[in-house]
């Protein structure tokens, strides 16, 4: 997933937008851009010395290296965190696949494709992906919330749609990493090691960036919809699933006083 990082509570979401799209869209297309804004200045021959390939590691690092810093910085674990940061690391060790062509488009695609392979595995294996964002995300409840959460995701219904909400969320995945592979496979048709190559990846990025944020958001709300919708199904209107003291309390109130023996 490009660009999704963890959010801070004490920044507004105005201003993590822009430091998102600054660091993971912005920056790397100015350092990759033969000629940035028309002055005639390029990073490859100002600062990198005429290397294209350090200009591409570097720009492709810059929103890696933002992601992880982030991540460390704000120390919230959410289930776009846990993606993002699982992203920048395969997309981390990924810059040093150097390919062209069509390689270089199945690159740019593999973080998708994998990450909709691992979703899909969870499911086969009985432990969907969106089961584990959520156990995640309650490591800082009380042992007793952590235990009504294990309960609230055994219930059939509910465990059906932690389900069906990490294929929707793979599906989503897959469309996502099909339209970039088709965007870049067009784009990009210059060899490795060119100023061209560089240039032509940063117009990729740029055309492609929005698009991957917003499926990969588009997936996560149908999964956090479908998966909500059970629980409210089974535990009545006002129940949240990341919540974990709040259901807990409307579990033991659901529960009521017991009849005396």
């Amino acid at each position: 997933m490009k660009g999704v990082t963890a959010s801070n509570p004490g920044q507004g979401g105005g201003r993590k937008i822009l430091l998102d799209l600054l660091f993971t869209l912005v920056i790397p297309v100015c350092i990759l851009s033969p000629n940035l804004l028309g002055s005639g200045f390029s990073f490859v021959d100002v600062v990198f010395g005429g290397n294209n390939v350090l200009t591409y590691v570097v720009a492709a690092l810059v929103p890696v290296a933002y992601t992880l810093v982030d991540l460390l910085i704000n120390r919230r674990l959410s289930p776009i965190a846990i993606l993002a940061g699982s992203s920048a690391l395969v997309g981390g060790a990924l810059v040093f696949w150097y390919v062209d062509g069509w390689q270089y488009a199945l690159k740019d695609s593999l973080r998708s494709i994998l990450i909709g392979l691992f979703a899909v595995g969870s499911v086969f294996v009985g432990y969907p992906l969106f089961r584990i964002f959520l156990d995640v995300t309650s490591v800082t409840s009380k042992p007793e919330e952590r235990g009504v959460l294990s309960r609230v995701f055994a219930e059939p219904g509910v465990f059906r749609a932690l389900k069906q909400g990490t294929l929707v969320f793979a599906l989503v995945e897959f469309v996502s990493a099909a339209v970039n592979f088709v965007v870049n496979l067009r784009i990009v048709t210059a060899s490795f090691d060119t100023k061209a190559f560089n240039a032509q990846v940063a117009e990729a990025n740029a055309v492609m960036r929005l698009p991957a944020i917003a499926l990969s958001l588009v997936g996560f709300g149908i999964a956090y919809m479908l998966i909500q919708r059970a629980v409210n199904a089974r535990y009545g209107h006002g129940a949240s699933i990341l919540e974990p003291a709040q259901l807990a309390e409307k579990l033991r109130a659901d529960a009521g006083p017991r009849e005396p023996a």
